[in-house]
């Protein structure tokens, strides 16, 4: 299981790949904006991507998008201090498979990734 975390901010990163080792995923790839995260996305083989809204470059909105323009359905969670709900639906919309307010639990971050990888593998 290999997991990409998508955030500006390195304790945003820090904070998420923790929340994955407790799902169980302890290989992840970390960039900082939705550049690197389209790359990393269309170049790489990943089971989950989490990413932040607002990054430099290219925000995770806009790579969510063309991630999902491009055809790639890996499992995407947005985790953002976004808290609007026409943001929320804007995401859903994407493509998002589901989306997170931060600051998130601990124990509630595991149980939504987990929750997304399930539904992803009865999907395939």
């Amino acid at each position: 299981m290999k997991a990409l975390v998508v955030d500006d901010s390195a304790i945003a990163r820090k904070i998420m790949v923790g929340a994955l080792s407790k799902a169980g995923i302890t290989n992840v790839e970390q960039v900082e904006d939705g550049e690197r995260a389209l790359a990393a996305v269309m170049g790489g083989n990943f089971d989950l991507v989490l990413m932040d809204w607002h990054m430099p470059n290219m925000s995770g909105i806009d790579a969510l998008h063309e991630i999902r323009a491009r055809g790639k359905q890996v499992p995407i969670i947005m985790v953002t201090v976004e808290a609007d709900k026409a943001r929320v639906a804007e995401a859903l919309r994407a493509g998002a498979d589901d989306y997170l307010i931060k600051p998130v639990p601990p124990d509630l971050f595991v149980k939504r990734i987990l929750t997304v990888l399930a539904r992803a593998s009865e999907r395939d």
